[in-house]
């Protein structure tokens, strides 16, 4: 491609990233070539950047090295920040008249605790922006060969946690209607309690023969997937996390649709 198909961004009307505002960007769900151009644009603009561990160190690396670096992430099982005090320090370096970059894995607003951030800021009048990212429950499962919807089985998906503030399974959730809802299920941060949630569905009536796709890393070089079944689930299962649970008739189109094979994935912004 030619260079100056990208020289062509230089002279692009980006809104400003404003002293003492704090921008909260969706980083995609892995490779940085799946930024949107504002996200990378923010990596370039702001004076620190407040990550989670879900973000790749080659998106970091996209921003330029005196920018400051903050680890803020939160991973199941393992020492984490306080949702309190991650959301503190945001107000704390906006009001210190830094740039703020919030960069979140995949979308803010798609179980990233981007509501609750942004809102804590509204409450402190503090100005910010929201940079949608691409969830991975959308296109990380694009990258394993599984469309959320097809005209031939699904005309709808829900897409929920597998845990709740708690670390639990969530108690909130009906299980039984969503079993009936739609054929297709996608769930995030699942994979601990997924023997629980398999019993609940399986309860609720779903077929334990039904597909289940777990894919690991997702758009990723290391992206690994495995194809189980629902009645299988209910004993655990060993991948590597963070992954994305599916369950649904859409794992059969894997075979036709598994584009991301390993002679591709040597490239970086692939």
């Amino acid at each position: 491609m030619s260079s100056t198909h990208f020289a062509s961004l230089e002279g692009a009307d980006f809104p400003p990233f404003l002293a003492g505002s704090v921008w909260l960007v969706g980083a995609g769900p892995g490779g940085p070539g799946l930024l949107t151009v504002l996200a990378f644009y923010a990596l370039g603009a702001a004076d620190v950047i407040v990550h989670d561990a879900l973000v790749s160190p080659k998106i970091l690396a996209l921003a330029p090295p005196h920018i400051e670096r903050i680890p803020a992430g939160k991973r199941g099982g393992k020492p984490s920040p306080k949702q309190a005090d991650i959301t503190g320090r945001l107000i704390e370096l906006a009001r210190a008249g830094k740039k703020v970059l919030r960069l979140k894995g995949g979308d803010p607003f798609m179980f990233g605790r981007g509501g609750e951030e942004a809102g804590a800021l509204a409450r402190e009048n503090i100005p910010f922006r929201i940079v949608p990212g691409i969830s991975s429950g959308l296109g990380g499962l694009a990258y394993a060969g599984l469309p959320v919807t097809h005209r031939d089985t699904n005309h709808a998906v829900i897409f929920l946690t597998g845990h709740d503030e708690t670390g639990d399974v969530p108690s909130n959730i009906d299980w039984a209607s969503v079993a009936r809802a739609t054929p297709v299920l996608v769930m995030f941060m699942a994979v601990k309690h997924l023997p629980a949630i398999a019993q609940r569905l399986l309860a609720a009536g779903r077929l334990p023969d039904e597909a289940l796709t777990i894919v690991s890393n997702a758009a990723n070089p290391h992206q690994s997937v495995l194809e189980t079944t629902l009645g299988a689930a209910r004993t655990a299962i060993d991948v590597p996390t963070p992954a994305i649970v599916v369950l649904g008739p859409v794992a059969t189109y894997r075979q036709n649709l598994d584009w991301y094979v390993e002679e591709v994935r040597g490239h970086v912004f692939g």
